[in-house]
């Protein structure tokens, strides 16, 4: 197995390699269509890596990653699953750049905060005239008086 490369994206600058004793990968019987072969071939594959162990982030980087990965982590592991297809191969590669693009998203720096403007008056007057068409619409289908 090689290394794991996460490309360089908002956060991280040059992008970084996950050392491949880092990951750990297990296989296990997919579920779903395949046949014969469906019930003999270990073709799912869980790839799982210890986030707090990667090597060349600093602080502030291995401390956005945790945070931002959280609510997927037990005891701090990632685990990313990939059956999606028949072989085992094809699943590795899935497995390996779905990883990979988790840590690149949680590597980048949350969005600069919103700041708040106030409508244009083009776009309050077309607002109006809409609700005041509407509101002729739903008067026109009253029983008449």
């Amino acid at each position: 197995m090689s290394d794991l490369v996460v490309p360089a994206g908002p956060g991280v600058a040059r992008g970084v390699v996950v050392p491949a004793d880092l990951l750990h990968e297990q296989f296990s019987r997919a579920s779903g269509p395949g046949g014969q072969g469906v019930n003999t071939t270990d073709s799912r594959v869980q790839l799982s890596l210890r986030v707090a162990d990667i090597p060349g982030l600093t602080d502030a980087q291995r401390d956005r990653m945790l945070g931002n990965l959280e609510t997927r982590m037990v005891d701090g592991v990632l685990t990313v699953d990939a059956s999606e297809f028949r072989s085992q191969r094809r699943n590795r590669k899935a497995a390996r750049e779905r990883l990979a693009g988790l840590l690149r998203e949680a590597l980048a720096p949350p969005p600069r905060p919103r700041r708040a403007t106030r409508p244009t008056r083009g776009s309050v007057e077309r607002r109006m005239a809409s609700k005041r068409r509407r509101a002729e619409i739903k008067a026109g289908r009253r029983r008449p008086e």
